[in-house]
């Protein structure tokens, strides 16, 4: 990692990402509130056809954002936010990264809510619950397909908009800073703003921390890749986890 140069800061973005995270959760609200009236669908069906129809909603809104952001700037997306892969060392450094955050890291932020949340654990697992117990019971192509889009769709688009995007239009505005506390700020606020949109206020410490971890990649190196595959990793093992135990 010693000859990858370090993320630049974008002048742009900021605008973009905030009119692409509001238009992809009203795009998700209103694809699943319509899909929702559809009548004569199983319930199981239903569940996961409106989880499907959920991401993508989102997802549209963020990649939007990407694709107008490059556009205005007149880049390319790879150009303006890294979008690139080495697979060395990103592929094994991401991997050991993504799966050390979801069975050292997270756990290890999450301790501080022992002592106050009963059940914790119980309570941890379900929103991976209620993600992936309709796809389990609806076979396993809908098993199949959740997991895709978990495992491969979400890494993909999160880390173009949240690493490439926000990380780099937020190093942009705090250039004045010192020159470690500038990008520290802004892996920082890349983090919480990811912990924040899930959702998921029980998960938010360790989901803000995971964060952090892949905007130090995201960083450090000047790409996406290793934050990408990171992020494969960490998903993935709480999809091969949940279908061990289930």
């Amino acid at each position: 990692m010693s000859a990858d140069k370090p993320a630049p800061g974008n002048p742009f973005g900021i605008v973009e990402a905030l009119i692409g995270l509001v238009g992809g959760f009203a795009l998700s609200i209103l694809a699943v509130s319509v899909y929702d009236a559809t009548e004569h669908v199983p319930a199981t069906a239903t569940t996961v056809g409106g989880t499907v129809i959920s991401l993508l909603g989102l997802w549209m809104g963020m990649v939007a954002a990407v694709l107008l952001s490059a556009r205005a700037a007149s880049r390319s997306v790879p150009e303006a936010f890294g979008l690139r892969l080495c697979p060395w060392p990103d592929l094994p450094l991401g991997v050991v990264v993504g799966v050390a955050s979801q069975f050292l890291l997270v756990p290890l932020l999450e301790l501080p809510l022992r002592p106050f949340v009963h059940h914790l654990s119980e309570r941890l697992g379900h929103p991976t619950k209620v993600l992936l117990g309709p796809a389990s019971s609806g076979g396993t192509g809908a098993l199949v397909l959740i997991a895709i889009l978990i495992c491969v769709g979400s890494p993909v688009v999160e880390e173009l908009f949240f690493r490439g995007l926000v990380l780099r239009a937020v190093l942009g505005r705090v250039q004045s800073l010192p020159r470690r506390i500038g990008p520290a700020v802004a892996i920082v606020v890349t983090g919480l703003l990811f912990g924040l949109v899930h959702f998921e206020a029980l998960q938010f410490l360790g989901l803000a921390g995971f964060g952090v971890v892949l905007g130090v990649l995201a960083w450090r190196t000047g790409r996406l890749g290793p934050s990408i595959i990171a992020h494969m990793a960490f998903n993935a093992s709480t999809v091969i986890a949940y279908v061990y135990v289930h």
